[in-house]
């Protein structure tokens, strides 16, 4: 695997789940910093900055994002397997997504410098 380059962004993230079918109002999609949405049969789990998690589900605040500089193409392989396992060796838990161009992690705030140092050791660059 390539060195990947790694950003850590500012702020803290909430994950909430939320019953399915619960809408999420649309102004929470124009906000800065990642939002996601993901739907299933069983729940809806959106990620967000913590200052604007929505309310009525169940949370869980305290995450700090990791994204990898991208765009990444398509063809690209073990990219998350590349940092899921640098960071499953270090003990730290994540909680992992992908967008269009590129893929981010979400670390506990508390194991954030853990997470650092393990990527760094697997010859990954930090932003």
């Amino acid at each position: 695997m390539n060195r990947l380059v790694v950003d850590v962004a500012p702020g803290e993230y909430t994950v909430t789940r939320l019953d399915p079918g619960t809408g999420v109002p649309a102004e929470l999609l124009t906000r800065d910093g990642l939002v996601s949405v993901t739907a299933t049969a069983t729940e809806v789990s959106v990620v967000t900055p913590s200052e604007h998690a929505p309310d009525g589900g169940r949370t869980e605040p305290g995450w700090r994002l990791l994204t990898v500089r991208g765009p990444l193409e398509f063809t690209l392989t073990g990219i998350m397997a590349a940092l899921a396992g640098a960071l499953a060796q270090a003990g730290v838990p994540l909680f992992a997504l992908s967008t269009f161009d590129t893929d981010h992690l979400l670390v506990r705030a508390v194991d954030l410098d853990r997470a650092v140092r393990a990527l760094r050791e697997a010859g990954h660059e930090i932003g």
